[in-house]
């Protein structure tokens, strides 16, 4: 998720702080149910979750709920066999 942030100083440390808890919280749903990926695959549910986020975010939402609910669905509706060799 930082990756993804830079060093651009867009967001002040707070609103850092629930960014990085949307994501940890969408990360750790995928987790709970048993979702399997490969490394690769890993990688790009994560970016996608993270820029989710992000843009989410820039675009003025900060609830960490409406966040990770909202990556999670974007998540469901991307199509990341791009991963796939």
């Amino acid at each position: 998720m930082r990756n993804f942030l830079g060093n651009d100083h867009v967001f002040d440390p707070g609103t850092v702080s629930i960014l990085m808890a949307a994501f940890d919280s969408a990360w750790q749903s995928i987790n709970a149910s048993g979702a399997q990926f490969s490394e690769e695959q890993s990688e790009l549910v994560r970016a996608t979750l993270a820029k989710y986020i992000i843009d989410q975010a820039r675009q003025g939402e900060f609830d960490q709920v409406r966040l990770r609910d909202g990556a999670l669905q974007h998540l469901a509706h991307s199509n990341l066999r791009r991963a796939s060799p």
